[in-house]
């Protein structure tokens, strides 16, 4: 099994190496002035120079596998891996520097996949250019939304209309003022199979009885694009908003989310490095008891630990890339839900250390760590919590021992 990267993954990875370096890492003090300045939910010009000058590098939209008219010539799963664990390593602007930040990635996908000729020309062409955002709503506060099939915001039909009815919560994007369109999944029928219930339709933004209730921290922090509680009441839209069949809004969701998971890891991959270097350079400069903190034992073993780790976690995301583009997601439905436990924890546990070897500093604000272990944190619920991969696994594995 050949983990690494095409000729081309290997040009495109040292391309954005030297982007990361000369453009990326040196406009993070700029972009924390810049909101500073323009509050929680602002839009910092220096996301737009750095789309700029990624797009005139041709590091854009990278993140589709499918051959479409937009990509003609798709990177594979395993050579875009490669690539997303870098932007990772400044996870608050290099994803949408290149145009492959979620939510919008997976909604593009939907819409390359699924998604109608005037569908794509109204929504997905704008989202290519990164011209606007998008946020993808399916949790709901009333249900357990860790099964899906519990979704129970209706979606009614009603002469060439569609009428919404229900809420939504951690919907992330959805605070943004460039967040322009919601996919929204809803049961169009109650009574049909449980897994033939759902069905995906587009929102605008903008449509009448659609409204932000609240944007919701996590531990204390506002994300840029915000984690919105959004209602609906009688929100009315046009029949052919809905993408593909009624009824076929679980499939598209699973098919969503499976490249979404490998990008998600890998990025989880970047923090963890990235939180990593900033505790080898603590350690290396701070001096406890009479020599420096990289001296002590546990210090060492913290390191190692954690390069041990990532190693790991890499080696099995990599494995599950792979086998996205050689037997598909089903094919692969084990390794992506066994990544989706993995990745997180152990970045979650590196930033961990990395906050402990900087003392106090590791929970304020002058390190970044604080805030990387609140993100991550909350990836250990988003595109399914552990526990329902961990159920996942466990029963494929019985599976095989099963008379």
């Amino acid at each position: 099994m050949d983990l690494g990267m095409s000729p081309r993954g290997r040009a495109l990875h040292e391309q954005l190496c030297t982007f990361m370096d000369e453009f990326v890492h040196p406009a993070e003090p700029v972009y924390e002035a810049q909101m500073a300045e323009l509050g929680d939910h602002g839009h910092p010009q220096v996301i737009e120079d750095l789309k700029a000058e990624a797009r005139r590098q041709g590091l854009w939209n990278l993140f589709l596998p499918h051959r479409t008219e937009w990509t003609p010539d798709p990177l594979s799963n395993l050579d875009y891996a490669h690539l997303a664990e870098l932007t990772g390593r400044s996870i608050a602007i290099a994803p949408e520097a290149l145009n492959c930040s979620a939510p919008d990635t997976g909604n593009m996908e939907v819409l390359a996949l699924f998604g109608t000729p005037e569908q794509q020309d109204q929504w997905l062409v704008p989202l290519l250019q990164g011209e606007i955002r998008s946020a993808f709503a399916m949790t709901e506060p009333d249900v357990a939304s860790s099964d899906a099939t519990n979704i129970s915001l209706s979606i009614q039909r009603d002469g060439d209309d569609y009428v919404l009815n229900g809420r939504k919560w951690w919907i992330s994007g959805a605070a943004s003022d460039r967040c322009r369109i919601l996919i929204v999944m809803g049961k169009t029928d109650p009574d049909a199979h449980r897994h033939l219930q759902q069905s995906m339709i587009l929102v605008p933004m903008d449509t009448p009885g659609l409204e932000r209730v609240r944007d919701l921290p996590v531990f204390g922090y506002q994300d840029r694009e915000g984690h919105c509680e959004l209602r609906f009441t009688d929100v009315r839209v046009p029949a052919s908003n809905l993408i593909g069949d009624e009824g076929s809004g679980f499939a598209i969701a699973q098919a969503r989310l499976g490249p979404g998971r490998i990008h998600h890891c890998m990025r989880c991959i970047g923090v963890a490095e990235r939180a990593l270097d900033l505790m080898c350079t603590r350690v290396l400069d701070r001096v406890a008891f009479g020599r420096p903190l990289a001296d002590q034992g546990v210090i060492r073993e913290w390191i190692a630990d954690s390069r041990i780790e990532i190693e790991q976690a890499r080696l099995l995301t990599l494995k599950a890339a792979h086998l996205m583009d050689t037997v598909g997601a089903k094919g692969a439905a084990i390794e992506i839900s066994a990544i989706k436990v993995v990745a997180p924890n152990t970045a979650l546990r590196v930033v961990d250390r990395a906050i402990q070897a900087h003392g106090g500093g590791g929970v304020s604000d002058d390190f970044p760590l604080a805030r990387m272990y609140a993100g991550l944190r909350t990836l250990r619920f988003a595109d399914g919590p552990d526990e329902v991969h961990r159920r996942q696994v466990a029963r494929t594995e019985l599976a095989r021992h099963e008379r």
